[in-house]
């Protein structure tokens, strides 16, 4: 019998960390229930004590969730795991983790703290947190710098006040396969009582490694749980992709001596789902979850794939969830069918009036295209479904022409905060006019990161899914709008962004 490997997702923490990536409460429902779907173990909902949004997102995901383990991040004090034991003591099942930072460079340059200092706050934050909860986890932020006799004597001492998961993050992602996986196996040789406690393991891929080295903490080092993201989210060069560690433990069980508990068909839907509502688009050579995984464009490819699969394919496309687009409504489709496969898609909505908005929302798609696929739902609600009526900046009208020597303009009725304001402009195209009309009126002072088109679906009826990101004052955020016309799309994501950018709920991410 194979050892279970833990699968515990860090999306909404740590892959929230990303710029532009902050999810709503909502957001973080829907995709903690796809997550729970897929039979993730441990599901990482937020850091409660960032913010009262924060504090409220965890505690809802806490209250949905029933078949995973929902954890919350909390720093090494009092405060911190008080506000974590709030919003999660609603959960079937519960974890805090907790983390300090232990490498010389962060304790003198970050924390300000000596050795002894940082000692006592990790052996006193897990006392406090193992009285609230029997599940606490521990991460040494930067261990895979810090010096190894000092990091022995945390981890020894945090064990004995009651940590039941060490994690080890490799949080600059700095660590290279072979060493990192020698140096869990080294640390659980060193702490005389590991035996007491599950090995996990965070790795950053800043240089393209955190797949690596999770699987070699596994197979070098002992590790029993790999802490990762759905399509390897993360601030700077991202985290150690969910999907490519689980698939590569199924593809190559021949070789690795453990194995998880993950749905795998349920690995597409859930990239598809954290994509739409992040804005962050997967790369088509994504391994796994992206569009050109599983195509094959030579000649030769395609001739062997036709007589035999497994010539060029190690894996079947329908084992992660890779399927034919499925017809699933149309436009006389009912009220009752439309909630139903919301419900099956793991969509719940609070209210009876945001079902209302829904579904008004999918007749209007279905009036433009006949054939509404999954994807096509999962958009509608991406788009400011669910708190739209919250929203500071409203789109009632607009319109645009252009057309081959003329000077493309572009015409928008807005409403702010109730109020309707107007506004014309000229471009260098329809969209360019359009977000300068908008900005006529916002004047928001706002600079333009990114502006990404993709289809939704196939065909030229297709919805297309619009990503704005928007800067300001430091503050990075993402904007998702989707339509079947691309300019109405993009005032949609452009109007998104700036609503963001007015929420000014402060949030603070601690780095792992």
């Amino acid at each position: 019998m194979k050892d279970r490997l833990i699968i515990f997702d860090t999306t909404m923490r740590d892959g929230e960390q990303s710029p532009g990536a902050s999810m709503t409460r909502e957001e973080k429902i829907r995709i903690a229930r796809q997550l729970e779907r897929m039979r993730v173990d441990v599901i990482e909902a937020g850091f409660p004590a960032a913010s009262n949004g924060d504090f409220e997102a965890v505690r809802a995901v806490a209250n949905a969730i029933r078949e995973s383990t929902v954890a919350g991040l909390c720093r090494a004090n009092d405060r911190d795991i008080g506000r974590g034991i709030d919003a999660l003591k609603g959960a079937r099942s519960w974890r805090i983790h907790t983390f300090i930072a232990t490498s010389a460079l962060h304790m003198e340059k970050k924390l300000r703290m000596t050795p002894d200092q940082v000692l006592e706050d990790a052996k006193n934050a897990v006392r406090y947190a193992r009285k609230h909860c029997p599940d606490i986890e521990f991460s040494p932020e930067d261990a895979s710098r810090s010096e190894l006799d000092f990091l022995c004597r945390v981890l020894e001492a945090v064990i004995v006040e009651g940590a039941t998961t060490i994690n080890i993050p490799d949080t600059v992602g700095y660590a290279v396969p072979q060493q990192f996986g020698e140096f869990i196996s080294t640390l659980r040789g060193r702490v005389p009582n590991s035996d007491k406690a599950v090995w996990s393991v965070h790795c950053h891929n800043d240089l393209g490694m955190a797949v690596a080295n999770s699987l070699a903490a596994v197979v070098i080092g002992g590790a029993r749980q790999i802490e990762c993201t759905v399509n390897g989210l993360g601030e700077r060069a991202g985290n150690t992709s969910l999907e490519e560690v689980v698939m590569a433990l199924k593809t190559r069980g021949d070789f690795f001596p453990v194995q998880t508990g993950i749905d795998t068909t349920q690995i597409v839907p859930a990239s598809r789902l954290v994509s739409q509502i992040t804005g962050f688009v997967v790369q088509p050579n994504k391994a796994v979850v992206g569009a050109n995984a599983f195509a094959h464009a030579s000649g030769i490819h395609q001739d062997g794939v036709i007589k035999s699969r497994q010539t060029y394919e190690i894996m079947r496309a329908e084992d992660v969830g890779w399927a034919a687009n499925r017809i699933v409504l149309g436009k006389l489709s009912g009220r009752t069918a439309f909630k139903q496969r919301l419900k099956e898609l793991g969509i719940d909505l609070e209210s009876e009036e945001a079902y209302n908005k829904a579904f008004q929302r999918f007749k209007d798609l279905a009036d433009k295209k006949s054939e509404i696929y999954d994807e096509d739902i999962q958009a509608l609600l991406s788009d400011g479904v669910v708190t739209s009526s919250e929203e500071h900046w409203k789109l009632i009208h607009m319109s645009q022409a252009s057309g081959m020597g003329e000077r493309p303009q572009a015409s928008v009725v807005l409403s702010e905060a109730g109020r309707e304001h107007s506004a014309q402009a000229q471009g260098d195209g329809p969209v360019d006019a359009t977000f300068k009309a908008i900005e006529s009126v916002a004047n928001s002072g706002a600079g333009l990161l990114l502006y990404s088109v993709n289809a939704i679906t196939t065909g030229t009826e297709s919805q297309g899914e619009v990503t704005v990101r928007l800067e300001r004052g430091g503050r990075i955020v993402n904007g998702l709008g989707a339509d079947t016309d691309i300019v109405v799309a993009s005032a949609k994501a452009y109007l998104a962004a700036l609503n963001k950018l007015h929420d000014k709920t402060e949030r603070i991410n601690p780095q792992i």
